[in-house]
């Protein structure tokens, strides 16, 4: 990951382990690496469609989480069946573990909402070091290290298509794509405020940018994921060029894209669910009490059912949802999660996983709770706000005679 004047050994630049980036993975195939984010539910990653087209044979995830190091094969990589690699739309992949992530990795859920040009987020890879006034340090031979920084989505891709036009050699699809650009703080190199009248000056020290390696890195706003790193780009309009050396590098006065989650989380949503062998699909295959198990995580399913009409048959109806500690808590006994829940046209169940702690410690059964709230598109009945759904979790570590 490229920063300003920071070395890449700064704290402000590492992305150390123990913090919310150790969901950031290297996914390495064919000799090539790039990198990627593991999703809520701990057994996909969510990464570049680029990143495959030399193959799908022998793709590796690694971890590094708690000074440890975990390397997984892959049991499935799913490449958006609409990607356009000649245009870099739809640039999105998911790779299936060949079984569960280790349990200290950070799992992230999607950012959902259309509002993320103007916002500040956080980009995370394994890609190059270097700086923005030199760019991405080519021969750097090191290992590739996790490293973060800030910036702020200046543009949908549509805004770029509009005001450069036939200056781009490829043909982005306007909604599908996010766009920042690398500021120093000089108007002269303040690239989206030169292509398309978005003027801000940047993050100063806080601000990054891509670099090789990068690819299939997360863009996250808070903790969730509101882009795949995808491309960068070095750009002129009317003969003005903010680009400080003019090579397509990762150098300041250059442009990033990433693919917009937003528009493409039915797709993400609808391939996880499909992968899952063991989710239910009629209530009365939910389980009620799960074993816990000695080591990694287990799944314990919650089904939720839509039983009412939907006003057209393209509506999307969906609930916010939680879970909530009983006697087991988040973090040791599982691992918790939240979001915006969709049904999507022709959906009138989803199931949702919930990753279950396993350990050797001698303990009494417990119980955690999902809760289901501010629905849209539908209603739980007069009178009632949100629904609450409690699983128990079994441990069968006890003494024998």
């Amino acid at each position: 990951m490229v920063t300003t004047t920071l070395p890449w050994n700064d704290p402000r630049s590492t992305a150390s382990e123990g913090a919310a980036f150790d969901g950031v993975v290297r996914v390495s195939v064919e000799g090539y690496y790039g990198s990627g984010v593991l999703l809520q539910g701990g057994r996909a990653v969510l990464t570049a469609a680029h990143l495959f087209e030399r193959g799908l044979d022998g793709v590796r995830v690694r971890f590094e989480v708690g000074g440890q190091v975990w390397t997984q094969t892959a049991r499935e990589v799913l490449v958006h069946p609409r990607y356009d690699s000649g245009n870099n739309n739809r640039d999105l992949a998911l790779v299936w573990l060949d079984g569960a992530a280790p349990v200290g990795a950070a799992r992230h859920g999607l950012y959902r909402g259309a509002d993320e040009v103007g916002q500040v987020f956080t980009l995370v890879g394994y890609g190059l070091p270097g700086t923005g006034e030199e760019g991405a340090w080519e021969d750097d031979g090191g290992e590739p290290l996790r490293l973060q920084a800030g910036n702020r989505f200046d543009a949908d891709v549509g805004a770029l298509v509009d005001a450069v036009g036939g200056g781009l050699a490829w043909a982005p699809e306007p909604g599908t794509q996010l766009i920042a650009d690398f500021d120093n703080g000089a108007s002269a190199h303040d690239a989206s405020g030169i292509l398309m009248g978005r003027y801000d000056q940047g993050l100063g020290l806080e601000e990054g940018m891509i670099a090789p390696g990068d690819s299939g890195g997360p863009a996250l706003i808070g903790d969730r994921v509101a882009g795949i790193a995808s491309y960068l780009a070095s750009l002129s309009r009317h003969g003005v060029e903010p680009d400080v050396d003019g090579v397509a590098n990762s150098s300041f006065g250059e442009v990033m894209a990433f693919q917009r989650v937003s528009r493409e989380q039915e797709w993400i949503d609808r391939a996880l669910r499909s992968r899952h062998p063991d989710a239910p699909t009629r209530p009365g295959e939910v389980e009620q009490a799960v074993v816990e198990g000695d080591e990694g995580t287990s799944l314990a399913w919650f089904l939720l059912e839509f039983t009412g009409a939907r006003e057209t048959p393209d509506e999307w109806v969906s609930v916010d949802f939680e879970t909530r500690d009983g006697t087991a808590g988040a973090g040791s006994d599982y691992l918790a999660v939240s979001g915006r829940l969709v049904l999507y046209p022709g959906e009138d169940q989803v199931a949702i996983p919930v990753e279950v702690v396993g350990d050797t410690q001698v303990e009494t059964d417990e119980t955690f709770h999902l809760a289901v709230f501010n629905p849209d598109g539908g209603s739980f009945g007069p009178g009632v706000e949100e629904l609450i759904a409690t699983r128990t979790i079994v441990d069968e570590d006890g003494f024998w005679a």
